[in-house]
């Protein structure tokens, strides 16, 4: 195996710059290196200039965002030899204004979360013994969805999102479906009107980028899914119980 393997980063500025341009930078090529261990290699000794988000270095913080070689993966856990002999290409996240090099702005993103409600809703004060008591099975019913890390890595792969950025988007919706289907939570129905908006699940075509894109298996896709047929149960119900259907 090579000592080193080449990275072929992208580079823009564009208050100054017209149009990304790409830099080539060569780094060692170790067993236990990420990608960002590269980008590191490159920030600390090559270009103290290189511009990129991380923090955790484990695959929690979900910062550290890029497109690895075409896909959308988290650097952190993506490893160079992955790819030898190389060249690696990396480049921002997809579908994303971008601020800087690898940095992009998901100000949407932030703006859209807080739309459905990721908290437990609560419409009555009282708790039995003080404490919002759950069975192992009650929580195995949302755990799934309370994996994600707020990666984006879904959102940059989503076809539907980079040619629609009205659409909600599938991490704000698997995030709805983790509280949902929480037994503590009563604000199922708080969720409704934006869940099933034209830019809600409607919106999604189901071609399943995200879940593949997914580093924490949460299965964005199968959530928008499972959530159409509550919509249309629900809607059915509104046709027949108008009284009851929510």
């Amino acid at each position: 195996m090579a000592d080193t393997i080449t990275l072929l980063v992208t580079r823009y500025r564009p208050d100054t710059e017209a149009e990304p341009t790409i830099a080539e930078y060569e780094v060692p090529l170790r067993k236990d290196w990420a990608v960002l261990d590269g980008l590191n290699h490159v920030k600390d000794q090559l270009d103290g200039t290189l511009s990129y988000r991380w923090s955790c270095r484990m695959g929690i913080c979900g910062s550290c965002g890029m497109t690895v070689n075409g896909e959308p993966r988290l650097s952190c856990a993506t490893f160079l030899t992955e790819f030898a002999p190389g060249p690696v290409r990396v480049e921002p996240l997809a579908n994303f204004p971008i601020v800087r090099d690898l940095v992009v702005d998901i100000d949407d993103f932030l703006r859209k979360l807080p739309t459905v409600k990721p908290w437990i809703v609560r419409h009555v004060d009282w708790v039995e013994d003080g404490e919002y008591l759950q069975t192992p099975d009650e929580q195995s019913a949302y755990q799934q969805y309370s994996m994600c890390i707020n990666c984006m890595l879904c959102y940059s792969a989503c076809p539907v999102y980079g040619v629609d950025p009205d659409f909600l988007g599938p991490a704000a919706i698997a995030l709805a479906q983790r509280y949902n289907l929480d037994s503590r939570d009563h604000g199922g129905a708080d969720r409704l009107d934006v869940l099933v908006h034209p830019e809600g699940v409607w919106g999604c075509t189901f071609v399943g980028e995200c879940t593949r894109a997914c580093p924490k298996g949460v299965d964005p896709a199968g959530a928008i899914q499972r959530y159409k047929l509550t919509a249309a149960m629900r809607s059915v119900r509104a046709l027949l119980l108008p009284w009851g259907a929510r």
